[in-house]
């Protein structure tokens, strides 16, 4: 019969009381031993995922190549039955694209990555769609403009000229003039009224001019052109009253709307958290508003001044009733008829001498140097923003 001490040598094994003990061991030690359930390994990847057999990728430049050959074989089948166009053939190799990619992808990449693959493509397609008509603009624009675009065109006027030569320096002058005047007018009440719509209005009345700003947004440009003649002529009794300050003010009712609504987003997108900070260091409301609200929008501001001025510069209806045309300079503003580019580019147009290329060249060349000045302004805006924005970050 065994003893105790004896048992649990049997058991354990024998002492060694001669050497250093080393670590336990615990490779013993698992779940199993205490009837715990062995955990599940990684679950299999599901079909379909771009894992296991579909985990491969494309090449990298197999998409171009793909797009190429797409344009080369659809060209080529246009070509074939007789129909080609431009047109067609764009619509036909994005189809034929798609399909492509989408059966390369699927069977390389799985269906996940295909569908994303055709996605891609269908919004490159939209973004394609949304350039050509501008990039076709500008062209067109350019080339038949070009040909006019000489020092002449910007230093003489049209007093005296029957067919070639003469210039739009007076319509240049007076798009300047009336187009700065309706600015002056509007950015100052456009920026304050929309102030007001984010900072302190409240209830009915914000309600009503919220209204009264969209219905603006939308009025027809020729009822701006009546409002500021029936203004005029009320306040000068003259009917046949026509001068530069009443083609500014209905430039003005049509910019004004469209200020308010601009400046007034950018100022929603002002974080609460940087004007309750400032309130909370005691700074009074006006000073936050000018210190820290318009400061942190000023980007988006100068933006929003750029597209409404760019969407009055080329009104011509408007003024064609409270302008009229001119054949040369008139700086005043308050009295006189003047002439700007969209009524020079109309009356050249319409009013085709011969020879008729030298009318048609004057007219392109007018809407060349509009788009031209749109451009720096906005150029302008950007430099604004840049210069008057919040330095934290740059």
């Amino acid at each position: 019969m065994s003893t105790p001490r004896e048992t649990e040598t049997q058991r354990t094994g024998p002492l060694d009381t001669g050497s250093r003990p080393g670590p336990a061991d615990t490779s013993g030690l698992t779940p199993e031993r205490f009837g715990a359930p062995k955990p599940a390994g990684p679950p299999p990847p599901p079909a379909g995922t771009g894992l296991g057999a579909t985990s491969g990728t494309l090449p990298r430049r197999l998409p171009q190549a793909l797009l190429l050959l797409s344009a080369v074989l659809s060209t080529a089948v246009l070509f074939l039955f007789g129909a080609f166009s431009f047109t067609g053939a764009a619509a036909l190799t994005a189809v034929v694209y798609m399909l492509g990619i989408y059966v390369l992808a699927r069977s390389t990449e799985g269906p996940r990555r295909a569908k994303d693959r055709v996605v891609t493509a269908l919004v490159t397609v939209a973004f394609v769609l949304a350039m050509a008509p501008l990039l076709s603009l500008v062209w067109t624009v350019v080339s038949n403009g070009i040909a006019r675009f000489d020092v002449a065109f910007f230093t003489e006027t049209m007093a005296g000229v029957v067919g070639e030569g003469g210039g739009a320096a007076h319509a240049i002058v007076g798009t300047l003039v009336v187009t700065g005047i309706a600015a002056l007018i509007s950015i100052p009440v456009g920026v304050l009224a929309a102030v007001w719509l984010v900072e302190y209005g409240r209830g009915p009345l914000k309600a009503a001019i919220t209204f009264l700003v969209d219905v603006m947004t939308g009025i027809p440009s020729i009822v701006a052109g009546l409002f500021a003649v029936a203004l005029f002529i009320t306040l000068t009794d003259n009917p046949g009253h026509r001068s530069g300050i009443a083609g500014a003010m209905a430039l003005a009712v049509l910019m004004t709307p469209v200020v308010i609504r601009s400046v007034e987003e950018m100022l929603k997108l002002v974080p609460d958290e940087l004007r309750e900070a400032s309130y909370a260091l005691g700074v009074p409301r006006w000073r936050t508003i000018t210190k820290v609200v318009i400061p942190t929008s000023i980007g988006g501001i100068a933006a929003g001044i750029t597209i409404a001025v760019a969407r009055v510069i080329g009104e011509t209806a408007p003024l064609l009733i409270t302008l009229g045309f001119t054949v040369g300079f008139n700086f005043d503003a308050t009295e006189g008829r003047m002439s700007t580019l969209p009524v020079f580019a109309y009356d050249q147009f319409v009013r085709r001498g011969l020879p008729p290329e030298a009318f048609l060249d004057r007219a392109w060349t007018a809407a060349l140097v509009l788009i031209l000045i749109v451009m720096l302004l906005n150029g302008i805006g950007r430099l604004v923003a840049f210069l008057f924005a919040p330095t934290t970050g740059r």
